[in-house]
Order: structure tokens, then C-alpha cells, then sequence
């Protein structure tokens, strides 16, 4: 029973994979380019997400900061999801949805750049970063899931979706750890090619 319960998981997980194999390749390519051309200008990319999204943009940044599988020069990336004592005193003072807009408004300069990372795009806060980035002229690429929610339609032609292909929020977050890794290998290769 547990076994096959096991099982499931993975062939739900493979099959998850195929299908996002087939639908994502165009915009993750269009995503990594967007993202080496800002760290080629000079630029940053600030990184948001709740819960294990929050998780991965750690994630993210830390590739970017520190290394993906190979060493090379730092590149700037900040996790706004990171300062606990940022975090809560914002949602203490002010509301818990002026998390990451707040963070945005203050370190988000033009030619930067806001990922998200959002399972469903109905978390208030995650509207307000996005809503505060665009008010600045700043890109968005969000990692999304389901039907993109309200996110997905506040996104400009300038900006990019990822959308992982299910409904399910642990199938969301292990393509969004695949497309982070991706953007990763990316970036790296086209920002330090001999590396």
C-alpha cells in the first residue's frame, strides 16, 4: 500500500515533467535571457514567493550569489522573503500584504528585475509586489501554477509567465525548482561561458 502510494507520487511527478518538458522550454529561454541581459546592464533581480516558494527564491539567489554547480563571480540577487524581522515588523506595522511591495518600492531601481514565485496568483501580497514593480517599470517573470490567478492578469507583454502545467501545489513547486534550476544553468552559461 505504501509502496504503490510511493510510486504514485513519482509517476505523477514524471508525467508532470513530460508535459512541462513540451510547454515551458520557449518561455524559460525567453525568461534566462531577460535575466542575464539585467545582470549584464548592472542590474538586480529581487525574488519573492510565500511558504516553499518563499524556499525557493532563497534558492534561486543563493545560486545566483554563491554558485549554481559551478564557481564564477557573484551575480546580485536578493530573496525579499528572506529577513524575518523585516517581515514581521512590516506586517506588525503596516499589513502583512505590504510585505514585498514595501521591500520593492525601497530596493527596486529601473532595469531591475522581480521574480515571482506563486502556486496559484491569488496571495494578496504577492498582487501587491507585482502591482508595486509595475508602477516602478519593473519586469516581471513569474513562476505560476494553475490557472495563473490574478497574477497572470496584471502581467504586461514585456513581462513572463512561467506556468507549471497542474493544479497541485507539490507538482507546482517541484517544476518550479526544475525551472529555477534551469534558469540557473542558464545564466551561468550565458554570463560565464568558459566556466
Amino acid at each position: 500500500m505504501i509502496n504503490a502510494k510511493i510510486q504514485a507520487h513519482f509517476a505523477e511527478s514524471i508525467q508532470t515533467k513530460i508535459v512541462a518538458a513540451e510547454a515551458l522550454p520557449e518561455v524559460i529561454e525567453s525568461a534566462a535571457i531577460a535575466l542575464s541581459n539585467t545582470l549584464i546592464r548592472g542590474n538586480k533581480i529581487l525574488v519573492c514567493g510565500n511558504g516553499g516558494a518563499a524556499a525557493l527564491a532563497q534558492i534561486f539567489s543563493s545560486h545566483l550569489l554563491n554558485k549554481y554547480e559551478k564557481e564564477r563571480p557573484s551575480l546580485p540577487a536578493i530573496a525579499i522573503t528572506a529577513d524575518s524581522a523585516l517581515l514581521s515588523a512590516i506586517a506588525s506595522d503596516s499589513n502583512f500584504d505590504e510585505i514585498y511591495a514595501k521591500q520593492i518600492s525601497a530596493l527596486a531601481q529601473s532595469g531591475d528585475v522581480l521574480m515571482v514565485i506563486s502556486h496559484g496568483g491569488n496571495s494578496r501580497n504577492m498582487i501587491k509586489a507585482v502591482e508595486t514593480a509595475l508602477s516602478k517599470s519593473i519586469q516581471i517573470i513569474a513562476l505560476n501554477g494553475v490557472d495563473g490567478g490574478e497574477l497572470a492578469g496584471l502581467l504586461g507583454s514585456d513581462d513572463i509567465e512561467i506556468r507549471a502545467p497542474s493544479d497541485k501545489g507539490s507538482r507546482i513547486e517541484e517544476i518550479h525548482l526544475l525551472v529555477i534550476n534551469c534558469l540557473s544553468d542558464l545564466i551561468d552559461q550565458q554570463l560565464f561561458p568558459q566556466h
